[in-house]
């Protein structure tokens, strides 16, 4: 079984999100879902828990899909869950580098494991959370960001922490 883990902070999940998980869910068995976090930084709008419950509404339609956490190495995870390969979308150029250096030191860590890199579907080329989480913090529409499914919980996290 091809095991591939597609890691990220997810917080929250966006439609570009969405796209690359998708898009790894038809190429691999299985696809983790990772939300990575440091229990030593406080910077997250969303708990985890928060982010893998939007994250289990919005995956429903994909069966070989999982969400899990994990505090620790990604190398680690990859060794106990006998992952083959870490997925990643691309944005642009800024992206390339600093995922390429990940990638780099994750193949040193973990030899048997591959980093696949995914280009993001034009319409998701500028979306990131950090630009869902400012727009619905200063009261715009984030509907065309986020899945319809888990919009209205953003908004209203959002606002209320505003």
């Amino acid at each position: 079984m091809k095991i591939a883990v597609c890691p990220g902070s997810f917080d929250p999940v966006t439609n570009g999100h969405l796209d690359i998980i998708n898009r790894a869910s038809q190429i691999f068995d299985k696809v983790i879902v990772l939300v990575s976090y440091n229990p030593n930084k406080q910077t997250a709008r969303f708990t985890v828990k928060e982010r893998i419950e939007m994250i289990n509404a919005v995956i429903g339609g994909f069966p070989n899909v999982v969400v899990d956490c994990d505090s620790g190495l990604l190398a680690d995870y990859l060794t106990r869950t006998k992952a083959c390969a870490i997925v990643k979308g691309l944005r642009a150029v800024t992206d390339f580098e600093y995922e390429f250096q990940m990638a780099l030191a994750n193949r040193r860590l973990c030899p048997s494991a591959e980093t696949v890199f995914l280009t993001t579907s034009p319409e998701n080329m500028y979306l990131s959370s950090s630009m869902v989480k400012e727009i619905a913090s200063l009261g715009g529409d984030i509907s065309g960001f986020v899945p319809s499914q888990i919009c209205s919980a953003i908004v209203e996290r959002l606002h209320k922490d505003a």
